[in-house]
């Protein structure tokens, strides 16, 4: 018989994200051509390329900060209903409109997890809490955006 961690989920993480930084900041400056170097307020550095030769585009940030956010959540979410977590990965993917504003059309996300104690009632459970409630990359997308989540369980 499964436990019923998945219905008590929710319960268990009061208090998740309640402490935020409210305010976020940074700089991003020029460096040459259309190269900018940004910073975050802790300290981390992100370079952009409009070229894709020397850093990395906004976009594909937009795509990587969804999937970062979704798998904290997801991953926190198991531990808290007792998963053993033997490995985690998300490939992702993201359509573009192909006429400015060149905003994202759809965005696909499969969450690859292997480990004891993980269901699809688990999974579902988790991925809809971090949708609906605690990612809030995935809740700053514009609305008309398709996102898809799906997930493999202990596949290789």
């Amino acid at each position: 018989m499964e436990d019923n961690s998945a219905e008590n989920l929710e319960e268990s993480v009061k208090g998740y994200k309640e402490e935020i930084l409210e305010v976020n900041k940074g700089f991003l400056e020029w460096e040459k051509d259309l190269i900018f170097n940004v910073r975050t307020q802790m300290g981390y550095e992100i370079e952009y390329d409009a070229n894709l030769q020397w850093g990395c585009s906004p976009t594909e940030t937009l795509l990587t900060s969804v999937a970062g956010c979704m798998a904290i959540d997801v991953f926190y979410f198991l531990k808290k209903m007792k998963a053993d977590i033997k490995s985690f990965k998300i490939d992702f993917s993201g359509v573009r409109k192909p006429d400015p504003p060149q905003y994202y059309k759809s965005i696909d996300l499969l969450i690859k997890v292997n480990g004891e104690g993980i269901t699809s009632k688990k999974m579902d459970r988790a991925i809809s809490l971090s949708h609906d409630k605690y990612c809030s990359v995935y809740n700053a997308l514009r609305s008309d955006i398709e996102v898809t989540t799906s997930y493999k369980i202990n596949e290789e």
